[in-house]
């Protein structure tokens, strides 16, 4: 992390690699969400323009609310990616467990992450019908042999992970009061407000989005589990790993930084590497206001690709 006067090199000369403490690691596996509507509507448009909050309805201007892609949902195609998803992590073992057992899921309010996480991890209820069951998971005890029941993640919904947002109806939520129902056993409480406080006109910068991807990391670094899933977004994720990366080799830096593809997963090992000046992660929320962004210019470098501008909603 920056400025934590942390210095290392890798090991013995020529030996490749580098040796951390495993008790200031932790596996964070990201997953951007399935396929949206918006996905499919600006692939058939050709231009995110098709998703901008200054579509016109019968000679006047619709409300970001009132568009048909607002908070958009998955397709058919998107659910089924989560699925076979699942399927896929319900087949990978991990240290005598199911690789599907994470010890917490932090999903993205936005409806689009939260009905990907519900497909993956058999969370929540469609409306109308019963919730999901959730699929057991059981360890073996190494001394007994005796299999033991593992309890269901907790799916932990925080608004830091969500889409970089602003100008693009899809990326706009709904109230907390109309999303709870669909999704009752997600946990909402660390959500403070029912109304899209943060959705403007105005794109969010890319100094401000960076900085909240990386309090985002600062806050998971604080969290006492160690392996953890984020059903998250594709800009936000290229914000979080562009800042990353500099010193690998080429082919490691370009797999860390490329684009996400619909319900990729994309698993890294964090670090810390030692005891830092914690942040208010609510500060990297609520220090832009709106129009203004406040924050001191960020040195980083976004670099961008002939995909990304198609792709990274």
């Amino acid at each position: 992390m920056q400025d934590d006067k942390f210095e290392f090199s890798l090991g013995p000369p020529d030996s490749g690699f580098s040796l951390f403490l495993s008790s200031r690691c932790k596996k964070i596996h990201f997953i951007r969400h399935a396929e949206g509507h918006h996905n499919v509507a600006t692939s058939t448009n050709g231009t995110n323009e098709c998703l901008t909050n200054m579509a016109m309805v019968d000679g006047g201007l619709q409300l970001p609310s009132e568009h048909e892609l607002y908070d958009a949902r998955l397709t058919q195609k998107g659910i089924n990616q989560a699925k076979t998803l699942r399927e896929h992590l319900k087949s990978r073992p991990s240290q005598g467990r199911s690789f599907t057992h994470f010890d917490l899921v932090v999903v993205s309010p936005l409806t689009r992450t939260l009905e990907t996480a519900r497909h993956i991890f058999h969370r929540g209820r469609l409306p109308g019908q019963p919730p999901f069951l959730v699929t057991k998971c059981t360890k073996v005890d190494v001394m007994s042999g005796q299999e033991f029941e593992l309890p269901p993640p907790k799916i932990l919904v925080r608004e830091e992970c969500r889409e970089r947002w602003g100008h693009y109806v899809c990326d706009g939520r709904r109230t907390i009061t109309d999303i709870y129902p669909e999704f009752p056993d997600f946990d909402f409480s660390e959500i403070e407000h029912d109304e899209d406080v943060y959705y403007t006109e105005q794109r969010e910068s890319d100094e401000h989005c960076c900085a909240r991807a990386q309090g985002f990391l600062e806050w998971l670094n604080r969290r006492p589990e160690k392996c953890i899933a984020v059903v998250t977004h594709s800009s936000f994720l290229r914000h979080l790993f562009c800042q990353f990366g500099e010193t690998l080799g080429q082919e490691d830096k370009q797999s860390l930084q490329r684009l996400a593809g619909n319900c990729e997963l994309r698993s890294i090992v964090m670090c810390s590497h030692g005891t830092k000046e914690q942040h208010d992660i609510d500060s990297k929320m609520n220090d832009y206001d709106h129009n203004v962004h406040k924050r001191a210019p960020s040195t980083v470098i976004m670099r961008s690709s002939s995909s990304s501008a198609l792709s990274e909603e």
